[in-house]
């Protein structure tokens, strides 16, 4: 540009670019100038990472398109580390969802309102073959009635040819260290230990260590930086049968290595031989508390499910131990089987179905006294009764969230206003056992929607907070 500015008058600017001596040469100093300039011009290249590095990431996909060097330090882990140094991470939630017979990530920046698309997942199969094994997925996550999940439970244990025609399903979801984490799965009825990883810093999928065992629908926590995988079953004769063995992944490593299996112990009690073959032990939930992971786990046999309390697993003695009665005996279930639970401040809530599936309720654990209470207040999900995943937790923000259908099927995330729940609570003494508060005490804007996408036929799987 300067050397067209500096013209001599008596040049026009046809005779300056005629020719294509020019033009190589034009393209040489294009080249060697994009190689050699500054993010921002006139600034050192620290100074305007550090700019980028308070810049919402919402806008990164735009600031991508400026330069090659603007791509390249957006999609750097120095301007990641950055961020984290300078505590200008941000987080964001994401949402595996259905739609016909494939699987679907969004991300939702709480702060923008705005959702972005996620590249399918290498696994994400639609061949004809994926729809059964799809349903089951969604039949695992307590979709549809009881009916529907006992007949899947009763197919998995007890006829193993009906089995063999599962395509990939059951996979599990965690995520650790910046990246989501899809493990595991069913593909012809045969579990998997591969490993899928996404990187939001790149906006791709990539092939991760495999676990130590095959196994699917497993359950996912992480604990000190680390990616816990327990339960979930595998393929056996006749059938799948469930895992009591447990494994944890260190992603600085990149390396799997195996933990004390769940001992079951409520589960082992005297049985015949008969009831022995029926009875099942499955971990139905994990969640992340006080340092330690709590598994709660139920005995199946068909048509029931039968809360069988649960365990803890220790990282300092590498060891389990009971779970105490009143949390693992009475953890609310989301539909027979699969416990959802999620921790905001150090508090432990599970959404109640309740016996009419007309209405939630939402219950936090109280630690000291051993016993889950009603918290004030109905949340508003609609058609629990019909809908195959009708709601997911999540705490992000210093708050907890509700995934859930609005009254138009469009995906809505909930927030709720209230904090300190158990503080308000009473306890057991002043309670006379009745661990509850009446609905005239709650008022009525205990929760506000901070986000909604359109997409009434979508279904809901999972969801993951991601602090990048």
């Amino acid at each position: 540009m300067g050397a067209i500015l500096s013209l001599n008058s008596s040049k026009t600017l046809s005779e300056y670019y005629k020719g294509s001596e020019f033009t190589c040469k034009r393209k040489r100093m294009l080249h060697c100038w994009e190689e050699n300039e500054r993010l921002i011009p006139y600034l050192p290249d620290d100074i305007s990472l550090g700019i980028l590095a308070r810049v919402p990431r919402v806008h990164y996909l735009g600031l991508k398109l400026v330069s090659r060097r603007w791509k390249a330090a957006v999609t750097s882990p120095e301007l990641y580390n950055l961020r984290r140094e300078l505590r200008t991470t941000e987080e964001w939630l994401f949402i595996l969802s259905r739609l016909e017979e494939r699987l679907i990530w969004h991300a939702l920046d709480p702060v923008s309102q705005k959702w972005q698309k996620l590249p399918p997942m290498p696994n994400d199969s639609t061949e004809d073959g994926s729809r059964k094994g799809l349903a089951i997925f969604r039949m695992w996550n307590m979709s549809g009635s009881h009916t529907k999940i006992t007949d899947l439970l009763r197919g998995w244990f007890m006829r193993g040819d009906e089995v063999d025609r599962m395509p990939f399903c059951g996979c599990s979801i965690g995520a650790v260290n910046g990246c989501l984490f899809v493990l595991g799965g069913l593909s012809r009825a045969s579990a998997l230990r591969c490993v899928w990883r996404y990187d939001p810093i790149l906006n791709a999928w990539f092939e991760s260590s495999p676990m130590s065992r095959c196994r699917a629908y497993s359950k996912t926590g992480v604990l000190n930086g680390k990616l816990y995988v327990v339960g979930g079953v595998n393929k056996a004769r006749g059938g799948l049968s469930p895992l009591q063995s447990a494994e944890v992944f260190d992603p600085i490593t990149g390396l799997w290595s195996e933990i004390p299996s769940m001992p079951f112990s409520k589960t082992q009690v005297p049985l015949t031989a008969f009831l022995a073959d029926l009875l099942k032990p499955i971990a139905t939930g994990l969640t992340t508390y006080r340092g330690k992971l709590y598994v709660p786990q139920s005995l199946y046999c068909w048509p029931f499910f039968v809360d069988a309390g649960g365990e803890i697993y220790d990282p300092e003695t590498n060891s389990w131990v009971e779970m105490p009665n009143g949390m693992g005996e009475n953890w609310p279930a989301r539909q027979a089987g699969t416990k959802v639970s999620a921790v905001v401040d150090d508090e432990l809530y599970a959404l109640d179905p309740s016996s009419s599936m007309d209405s939630v309720r939402l219950r936090v654990y109280d630690y000291q006294d051993d016993c889950w209470k009603v918290v004030p207040g109905e949340v508003p999900i609609h058609d629990t009764a019909d809908a195959e995943s009708p709601y997911l937790l999540a705490g992000f923000h210093g708050k907890l969230h509700v995934i859930t259908k609005d009254a138009n099927h469009d995906l809505a995330v909930l927030e709720a206003v209230t904090q300190n729940h158990l503080a308000s609570l009473p306890s057991k003494s002043s309670s006379s056992g009745k661990h509850s508060v009446s609905l005239a005490e709650s008022g009525s804007d205990m929760w506000r929607v901070i986000a909604t996408r359109r997409g009434s036929s979508a279904e809901l799987v999972s969801c993951q907070v991601l602090d990048v």
